[in-house]
């Protein structure tokens, strides 16, 4: 176990689709997998072991319920009867459409359903962050340090703030500063660097409700998002893994990890 105050969240890597969502089913692979931040837990899976990390993640598709939003982030497309109009939250908690505009949901589903999604899957997985960052205090810890891992296309789609735009192989993004302290700010972005990746801050993204519910600075709860580009890894169309690459970046990650991991203070 790491003596380190460190928690790794993964939020988007799951694949498994639940039974309350049955027409993500009868999506084709490349279409359900378009969004996921397919095998993002096994890029960093060899240095939590190594570390021993804590580390939370799923096994629930991101379309049917995506745990870096809020309950409240749907709307009339996604539940039927929301009081949000159309279109306010497309890629919300239930996804309506893709990044490219694919639709997703032939209708809204009932709030019974919404309700269930919440209690089954959305609910016990930010308990385990919750209880994650409980038990590094309980441990001793002054101050707790979250990385919550994602990854992202390596051009900006039409939905996106920067459409067409290539992006850096790493994006680290901190609220517009809110999450976390500019000094760990700076220790993610310099060891991401170390480990040679080309590191972009809060472009094209700012961090997301993971990190905007867990970044609380002025309590010494620290969180940012780390963003990690596809192509460095996948085939972008097929969705599938390059294998000659996996072990090249995996030693990356786990550099940059470790050189993070390796500043922090240690547990009392």
């Amino acid at each position: 176990m790491s003596s380190k105050p460190l928690l790794i969240t993964i939020p988007h890597s799951g694949e498994r689709v639940p039974t309350e969502t049955p027409w993500l089913n009868e999506l084709s692979e490349q279409l359900l997998m378009f969004d996921v931040d397919r095998f993002v837990d096994r890029l960093y899976a060899p240095v939590i072991a190594e570390l021993g990390l804590p580390c939370v993640t799923t096994e629930w598709h991101r379309y049917a319920i995506d745990l870096n939003r809020l309950p409240d982030d749907v709307d009339c497309d996604s539940v039927l009867g929301h009081g949000n109009p159309s279109g306010k939250f497309a890629r919300g908690l239930h996804w309506v459409i893709t990044t490219t505009g694919e639709r997703l949901m032939p209708s809204p589903m009932p709030k019974a359903v919404h309700d269930i999604l919440i209690a089954k899957y959305f609910t016990p997985f930010h308990r385990d962050v919750e209880v994650g960052l409980k038990k590094l205090r309980d441990q001793g810890a002054q101050e707790t340090f979250h990385i919550d891992a994602h990854s992202m296309p390596s051009v900006g789609t039409k939905e996106h703030r920067d459409p067409g735009e290539r992006r850096a192989d790493v994006v680290v993004s901190d609220c517009s500063g809110k999450s976390c302290s500019p000094e760990f700010k700076e220790l993610v972005i310099t060891s991401y660097q170390a480990a040679g990746f080309k590191v972009a801050y809060n472009w094209p993204y700012l961090g997301g409700r993971v990190t905007e519910t867990y970044g609380h600075p002025e309590r010494k709860q620290q969180a940012i998002q780390v963003e990690f580009n596809r192509a460095l890894y996948m085939n972008e169309q097929t969705k599938q893994l390059m294998t000659d690459r996996v072990d090249g970046v995996q030693r990356a990650i786990g550099g940059a990890i470790r050189q993070i991991h390796g500043a922090l203070p240690e547990m009392s």
